[in-house]
């Protein structure tokens, strides 16, 4: 017996057994994955997001910029008393490199992920989900404690590149886990729909979150807030690890998962790539941009309002996110066509931008393009997930580290890009550059028309059997072949009580031909009086 629980008034190991027998059904772990994955999506990009309210004013108040005076002019002013007061007006203070170190600061995160990504997929497909998972959640724990503690911008800088290596492996093997857990497709991408509601929830949430914060209670309090969820997230993983794996085989041994350099060389998931960066691209250009066009074009606007811009198009992102999970149960052949319109309608809505003169015009364009964003992210990763089952091995970590690093490179080299095209071309250059990327881009997307054609590792030879699941054909020389074809049998699997006889499924020895439920089965010229009862046979 344990001890009582207070206020439910129950025993501490009756309620231990209830827990773990709710936790093996298989149903409730696949919730327990998504809540724990969906939470480690939202502390990440709360974490990649909560530093742009705090650490400009931060490094100014710590006096890491050498300063330079400019424009000032000295005024004098005599007292009544006869005293002279000489005072400094007009001009400004020049923060020197504050641009540079800030833009080094913003980007080192991912790019660390860019480069930890592949090192990432490939223990991932290796070692498994779960464990790389608690060490990026312990990773982004400790980087963010340091991150919280650190008072000089060095410590700062290494604390979020240490982010960015703890990301890799939380984010990676949290969207490689779903797609392990949730094998159906249409139960795929909703699951994969929810994560991606997750992650734009963290971006929007995360700058007032940290104003907040920050203001009242000082900067170490939001960062450690983050990062006792981060190890609190790791401990929950512990409750869904699952040593049958399906990255095993019938035998017990790991499956080696393609490397992903092939995985790169396979011009479906390469187009999934571009079209994720195209994506994401967008974002990445305006998000450090459109502040400064609009104290310019609206100069009117309160500060709060600006801050708050991106809230609004949240709540699109949803509803994308929602149609494209129905709209791929209705037409599950047509995800390069929900991914067309996307990208499409995010390139129209950015051409759109500039020519708006106030916020509540600014707000409709930004709406779309996050609605874009929901149709191409939420179409899109599932899509790379059955690329997977039926062009490769069922592994999934290589395959979503590339998209990964197709989102670190948005953000990544995004504002750097973005800055410069604005310093010398203008805003308006800027829209116009994604409108056209993404318009030239969205043919390129009709090539995953064939996607969905691909049934089999080998693109067709699997034949559906009696209760649905889907066999190998036999193709060994001569064998069931009538007039030089294949004959194809339905088999009926009560014969003869064959569902319990799985010692001779395993005894079976086909020469140069891989062992299945099919082919161990009895054949029609097989002798007459054939048992397979008898060991003997």
């Amino acid at each position: 017996m344990g001890f009582n629980v207070p206020v439910i008034n129950r025993d501490s190991e009756i309620l231990k057994q209830e827990a773990k027998k709710w936790l093996e059904q298989q149903e409730n772990q696949k919730k327990c994955v998504l809540v724990i994955v969906s939470i480690a999506l939202l502390l990440d990009n709360m974490l990649y997001m909560v530093i742009v309210p705090i650490i400009p004013k931060y490094l100014r108040d710590i006096h890491n910029y050498e300063v330079s005076f400019e424009g000032y002019h000295n005024e004098t002013h005599r007292l009544a008393n006869g005293t002279y007061i000489v005072t400094a007006v007009g001009g400004h203070i020049d923060y020197h490199d504050e641009e540079l170190e800030l833009g080094w600061l913003f980007a080192s995160k991912a790019l660390l992920q860019i480069f930890v990504n592949p090192f990432s997929g490939y223990i991932i497909d290796r070692v498994g989900y779960e464990i790389p998972m608690i060490l990026g959640l312990c990773t982004m724990f400790f980087s963010t404690a340091i991150f919280a503690l650190g008072k000089s911008y060095g410590v700062l800088l290494f604390a979020r590149s240490l982010q960015g290596f703890g990301s890799a492996f939380a984010d990676t093997s949290g969207l490689a886990m779903i797609a392990d857990r949730f094998t159906e497709e249409n139960e795929r991408s909703a699951a994969l729909g929810i994560a991606l509601a997750f992650i734009s929830f963290g971006c929007l949430v995360a700058p007032p979150f940290g104003s907040v914060l920050y203001s009242l209670a000082g900067k170490p309090v939001p960062f450690l807030i983050l990062s006792f969820v981060c190890l609190a997230d790791a401990i929950a993983v512990f409750m869904v690890i699952n040593p049958h794996r399906r990255g095993t085989d019938s035998h017990g041994e790991r499956v080696q998962g393609t490397p992903m350099w092939r995985l790169f060389m396979d011009p479906f998931i390469a187009c999934c790539s571009g079209a994720l960066i195209m994506a994401n691209v967008s974002l990445a250009f305006l998000e450090p941009t459109i502040t400064t066009w609009m104290a310019e074009v609206m100069p009117e606007t309160p500060g709060w309002l600006v801050g708050v811009i991106w809230l609004p198009p949240f709540f699109p992102h949803v509803l994308g996110v929602y149609v494209t999970v129905k709209l791929l149960k209705s037409f599950p052949g047509y995800t390069w066509a929900i991914a067309m319109i996307g990208l499409s309608m995010e390139g129209i809505a950015c051409f759109a931008i500039p020519y708006t003169n106030s916020v509540l015009q600014l707000i409709i364009p930004l709406a779309f393009v996050c609605f874009g964003i929901a149709l191409i992210d939420t179409s899109l990763l599932p899509m790379l997930g059955h690329l997977v089952d039926t062009r490769h091995v069922s592994v999934y970590g290589s395959v979503y580290a590339i998209a990964d690093i197709s989102y670190s490179l948005a953000y990544a080299f995004g504002p750097i890009i973005a800055g410069w095209i604005v310093t010398n071309w203008g805003f308006k250059a800027l829209n116009i550059i994604i409108f056209i990327t993404n318009i030239g881009y969205a043919p390129v997307l009709f090539l995953l028309r064939k996607v969905h054609s691909y049934d089999s590792l080998n693109g067709g030879g699997a034949a559906p059997t009696q209760n649905g699941e889907m066999t190998q054909l036999n193709n060994a020389p001569g064998y069931s072949q009538v007039g030089g074809k294949t004959e194809t049998t339905v088999f009926n699997d009560s014969y003869q009580g064959w569902e319990d006889q799985q010692s001779y499924q395993n005894s079976a020895n086909i020469p140069n031909h891989a062992v299945s439920f099919q082919d161990s089965r009895p054949q029609a010229e097989f002798p007459a009086g054939y048992d397979p009862l008898n060991p003997q046979w």
